[in-house]
């Protein structure tokens, strides 16, 4: 048989699953490391699914999604994020997050093109940009500068070969929040030497401490940025699948394009659903926003408790990437020691960049019980290391 893709069997697998997959077949685990809301969907938003089947909505839609969730995101994008695009043309229906990502990355580089993404950041970034041909360059950001780019670091990351940067604020694994005074910084560099930004803002909803900005809002910011975002986190719709890209007119037809080439077009009655999660009451959506912050406190309550092991107050998203440096252990070693002890499983730091090496990430998007139990079990495993030593 001949060989199968050299490319493809170079790039890794994610280490996050991994985890996953290793605590299946244990009793009694509790787990912090998927990102995903322990909340079902809302029933009005799977009502309006329902609905859209009975109705006969079951067939193809154009390529890029129905007009009338463009035009839902466009009214949404203009009142929360204070940006306005173009449903016709500016806006496209991916299926999730995840897709829009990959094709931003499809259609804007070139083989050797390189793509700046923060080290630690979502592990995924990695393996995309690996998978459309282009080189991912990391710049590091550190705990005591909240886990942010500084013009400093993102200046030296930049060279000729660099393409776009990637923004994932609020930030998966550190919880992190560029600031409006980050966002202009990043804005003066990608104009001043051509790059586009692609706008990861998945977790937009899910910010605690200040407001949230988007980039696209700077003048000269809108013709090069990318807005990536999905129903998945804010609404409990991860399995759904929905999307959609914000983006200059030129980009937005070459995703057309490519659409009917990669999957015709996004699920149909998960369109309606969507169409009701931005449209529809925001009684759920308020009510999962404020567990979510009152799990943060929490969990970062209990981390700083214990000896050890420490983690900043995260200002968005809903994970907490702890500080274990002090135990002695890497982020493999501490990861699996605690699943295999414990019956509690994390994500490993490292799989999220080499920055991320002394670090565990914990989604509090889990029981206020579960947090609790989970970290009595995590107090015994410091505690039982301690005694080792």
């Amino acid at each position: 048989m001949k060989d199968l893709s050299r490319k493809i069997q170079g790039i890794k697998a994610a280490k996050v699953r991994q985890m996953y997959e290793l605590s299946q077949g244990l009793d009694d685990v509790v787990s912090f490391v998927i990102g995903e809301p322990e909340f079902d969907t809302p029933k009005n938003i799977i009502d309006a699914a329902k609905k859209a089947m009975d109705n006969g909505e079951t067939h193809y839609t154009p390529n890029a999604g129905i007009l009338p969730l463009r035009v839902a995101v466009s009214k949404h994008f203009l009142e929360f994020d204070k940006v306005s695009y173009n449903p016709e043309d500016e806006i496209f229906i991916t299926v999730g997050g995840m897709q829009g990502l990959s094709l931003s990355l499809l259609i804007l580089t070139n083989p050797g093109d390189e793509v700046i993404v923060s080290d630690p950041c979502y592990t995924n970034y990695f393996g995309m940009i690996e998978m459309n041909n282009a080189v991912p360059v990391t710049v590091p950001v550190f705990e005591e500068e909240g886990f942010n780019f500084t013009e400093e670091r993102l200046r030296k990351a930049i060279t000729p070969k660099t393409k776009a940067i990637i923004l994932n604020s609020p930030s998966n694994p550190t919880g992190a929040v560029a600031s409006r005074d980050t966002m202009e910084m990043i804005a003066r560099l990608a104009i001043e030497y051509d790059i586009y930004v692609i706008f990861d803002e998945v977790y937009k909803y899910l910010t605690y401490d200040e407001p949230f900005f988007n980039i696209a809002r700077i003048s000269g910011m809108k013709d090069r940025t990318i807005i990536i975002d999905s129903v998945s986190k804010s609404f409990a719709m991860t399995g759904w699948r929905v999307g959609y890209c914000l983006a200059p007119k030129p980009i937005v037809a070459q995703m057309q394009k490519i659409q009917e080439f990669m999957l015709s077009c996004v699920n149909t009655p998960a369109q309606y659903a969507a169409i009701e999660a931005l449209t529809g009451p925001t009684d759920a959506y308020t009510s999962m926003n404020e567990q979510y912050k009152e799990r943060r406190s929490i969990m970062v309550e209990r981390i700083n408790q214990i000896d050890k092991i420490s983690c900043l107050m995260p200002k968005g998203a809903f994970y907490v990437f702890m500080n274990i440096k002090e135990t002695g252990l890497t982020s493999d070693e501490f990861a699996l020691k605690l699943l295999h002890e414990q019956h509690v499983v994390v994500s490993p730091g490292d799989c999220f960049g080499t920055m991320g090496e002394g670090y565990v990430r914990l989604s509090y998007a889990s029981s206020v019980d579960n947090i609790h139990k989970g970290f009595d079990r995590i107090a015994r495993f410091i505690q039982n290391l301690t005694a080792k030593v």
